[in-house]
């Protein structure tokens, strides 16, 4: 007598055993490769610098330029090297958008690693590339190589040529 435990536990086996990745798209981002290299322009209305720990926070209405690059959002952390010398990374929350024309992202939270020209956005990470829009949960995005990774539960919609 065939034992319906034994075909579902099968079943459950050979569907376990099948490998489940996560969502992901790979996409350009950006038409101009930036210059991790060029001065970083910070704009906002307060600025509290910590002599501690060396960092500086840029709170309302912050604007961020790096050649082409610009990124806004409601409060920036600036964290420097050790030596104090040089902009390790920014943190961004609020917000927050980044623009590297032609595309746009926004999401809630921000982090630029200047010497890599990386930038992890994460939270409701919206993408906009001319009518098309990619959504995901996360985008990593190196603006040297001007390509991104779109990753969680991500959803696009392309727009047809059109009238």
């Amino acid at each position: 007598m065939f034992d319906l435990r034994v075909a579902f536990l099968c079943l459950a086996v050979a569907v376990g055993a099948t490998p489940v990745s996560a969502q992901e798209a790979q996409v350009a981002f950006g038409s101009v490769n930036a210059d991790p290299t060029l001065p970083v322009e910070v704009t906002s209305e307060t600025l509290n610098v910590n002599q501690e720990d060396g960092s500086a926070e840029f709170i309302g209405n912050v604007i961020v330029i790096q050649g082409e690059m610009r990124l806004t959002a409601d409060r920036v952390l600036v964290i420097y090297n050790e030596e104090r010398s040089a902009i390790e990374r920014m943190e961004a929350t609020e917000n927050v958008v980044l623009v590297s024309p032609p595309d746009a992202a926004e999401g809630d939270w921000a982090e630029y690693t200047i010497d890599s020209g990386v930038i992890e956005m994460k939270g409701n990470v919206l993408l906009t590339q001319g009518p098309s829009i990619i959504s995901g949960d996360e985008m990593i995005a190196n603006l040297t190589t001007g390509t991104a990774t779109m990753s969680g539960r991500v959803k696009t919609i392309l727009q047809q040529g059109g009238n």
